[in-house]
């Protein structure tokens, strides 16, 4: 299938987070078609009895090129022009995707061996698929990982931390707020001081930053709050340790601070003859690596399309990707035989 084509018939399949189970199946019996026609081997990893990571492999696979089946919500169906696809994942992940087994095909179309292709589920809240191929490595000496860098390889990528803000209080008749206790008033105040604290700094990952996300609470005008919750991503360069201390000491006795993920910032070895940069999002590296191998981070597209109603990705890019997919596994399989010999 043409990687066009492929990236279309990905995005109309509804992939959010935890409902991953009708593309995971829809890529199986994809490469398991092409692997039983080009001497391989595809299969399924089990997350839940609803959700499979897709695993396919051609040799002892020496590089292994990844990235993720789930989008964020709402989904969006395809739609293309003369120069993009258009749709939720078309550029964070399933373009990326089609990209990558446009490029196991022609791998194997030149009779390359010793490569595989890993798909994982919940990247976008957990990491869930990445922990459990985590846990079962096939002896992988490298990782090409799949987000969009814009089509450059990225020396680094900020870490995640992630939590749930519970506040809570006592309901009272809000004509009389003296007899209760406000659960966002507490929330509102401990807010304040997590915005206002000082954060790490990094020379090539940039500055840490922190975004409220989400806030809730409260049953009606007339009623003093009993509870509130907030949802806080914080974008790491630097030891979590030392930003978790701060966020609870800003926090204090007001709320209960709930983890809710926790992935470190990364820094990555460049590779000769490929542009580079620095990107802020995270990736499932942090969890893949490095029982899947040493990673690398590249993919077509722009993450400042991703998560928006505008997402898309150029199909000249996409195009491009194939051959430098390709490329870097050419690349690494030579470097892994240099070691060798």
């Amino acid at each position: 299938m043409h990687p066009f084509e492929l990236t279309r018939a990905l995005v109309d399949i509804e992939s959010i987070t935890e409902n991953e189970g009708q593309v995971g199946e829809y890529l199986l019996r994809y490469l398991s078609a092409l692997a039983a026609k080009s001497g391989g081997r595809a299969e399924a990893m089990a997350v839940s009895p609803e959700r499979l990571n897709v695993y396919a492999h051609w040799g002892n696979p020496v590089v292994v090129l990844s990235t993720h089946m789930d989008t964020v919500p709402p989904f969006i169906a395809s739609s293309e022009d003369e120069g993009h696809i258009y749709g939720r994942g078309s550029c964070d992940a399933k373009g990326i995707i089609a990209a990558m087994i446009a490029a196991a095909e022609k791998l194997i179309a030149s009779g390359t061996r010793d490569f595989g292709l890993l798909f994982v589920v919940g990247e976008e809240r957990n990491s869930a698929g990445a922990e459990v191929a985590s846990r079962a490595p096939r002896g992988a000496r490298y990782l090409i990982n799949g987000e969009p860098t814009e089509s450059k390889v990225a020396l680094g990528s900020k870490g995640i931390l992630r939590y749930e803000i519970v506040a809570s209080g006592k309901m009272a008749h809000s004509a009389y707020p003296e007899l209760g206790e406000s659960a966002i008033e507490k929330l509102l105040d401990a807010l304040e001081d997590v915005r206002r604290m000082p954060l790490p700094e990094d020379p090539v990952l940039g500055k840490t930053t922190v975004n409220i996300g989400t806030i809730s609470g409260g049953r009606a005008p007339n009623i003093i709050p009993d509870a509130a919750k907030a949802e806080i991503a914080v974008r790491l360069v630097s030891d979590a340790r030392t930003v978790d201390a701060a966020l609870r000491a800003a926090v204090g006795d007001r709320a209960e601070v709930k983890e809710i993920l926790a992935l470190p910032a990364m820094h990555f070895g460049a590779m000769d003859g490929f542009p580079t940069s620095v990107v802020a999002f995270t990736t499932d590296i942090p969890v893949l690596s490095p029982a899947w191998g040493e990673p690398f981070l590249f993919g077509p597209g722009s993450i400042h399309v991703a998560h928006t109603l505008e997402e898309k990705i150029s199909k000249r890019e996409l195009l491009a990707a194939v051959d430098t997919y390709s490329q870097m596994t050419l690349t690494l399989l030579g470097k892994a035989e240099a070691h060798h010999a």
